[in-house]
C-alpha cells in the first residue's frame, strides 16, 4: 500500500503504513476502507477522547496505531498462531467508531468555554451523531468494507472488557484475540500514552 495520507505526522504515517503492509489477504478491502476513512471521516485528525488519553488532533490514529503495535507484540509472545493480519485489523479499527459518521464527527470542539478553561475538556460528544456505543459503531463502519471473522468481530465489540457493564455477557467466553486486544488497549492507553 502506498502512502495515501502524506498530510499527517510523518512518524505516525510511517508506523501506520508499516502496519498496513501486514494486511495481505484483505489488502484491497482495507485499502478501500482506509480511503473511505480518510476522505469521508476525520480518521486522520480525530482525538481519542474528550479529555483523557490523547484528546488532541491525531489522537485516535496515534492510539489505534499504538494498540495495533502492542497487540502484535503480545501475539508474537503469547499466541504466535494468530494471524498478524487479524491483529492489525482489530488493533487499528477497534475504536474507529470514534470518528462518528461520514460528515458528522463524534468529537467536536467543546462549545462550553467554562469546561474548556476550568475543567480541561477540549472536546464534547456531537449531539447530532446517532447514539451507538463506540464498539458497535466501529463494527457498523467496518463490516460493509472489511469481512471479519467471528473472532475479530468479538474482539472489536468487547475490546473494553469488563469495564463496560454491557460486556458482562461475554465474561469467561472471550476468544484469545479478544483478551489480547483488551490488554493491548488498556496497556497502550494507561501506560504508553
Amino acid at each position: 500500500m502506498g502512502s495515501l495520507f502524506p498530510e499527517y505526522d510523518s512518524d505516525l504515517a510511517t508506523r501506520h503504513q508499516a502496519l498496513l503492509t501486514k494486511v495481505v489477504q484483505r489488502r484491497k478491502e482495507v485499502t478501500v476502507f482506509e480511503d473511505f476513512l480518510a476522505t469521508k471521516t476525520n480518521w486522520l485528525t480525530a482525538p481519542a477522547s474528550t479529555r483523557y488519553h490523547l484528546c488532541e488532533p491525531e489522537g485516535l490514529l496515534r492510539h489505534s496505531i499504538g494498540v495495533a503495535e502492542t497487540l502484535l507484540q503480545l501475539r508474537a509472545t503469547l499466541a504466535p498462531d494468530l494471524s498478524e493480519e487479524s491483529a492489525v485489523i482489530v488493533g487499528l479499527y477497534h475504536d474507529v467508531g470514534k470518528v462518528g459518521l461520514p460528515g458528522k464527527p463524534y468529537y467536536i470542539p467543546n462549545p462550553n468555554q467554562w469546561q474548556r478553561e476550568n475543567r480541561g475538556i477540549p472536546y464534547a460528544i456531537n449531539p447530532e451523531v446517532v447514539y451507538m456505543d463506540i464498539a458497535t459503531r466501529s463494527l457498523f463502519l467496518i463490516t460493509p468494507n472489511i469481512s471479519l471473522t467471528p473472532e475479530e468481530a468479538q474482539a472489536i465489540r468487547y475490546h473494553d472488557g469488563q469495564y463496560i457493564d454491557e460486556n458482562r455477557g461475554v465474561a469467561h467466553r472471550e476468544c484469545r484475540l479478544t483478551l489480547l486486544l483488551q490488554f493491548a488497549d488498556n496497556w497502550t492507553a494507561s501506560i504508553l500514552e
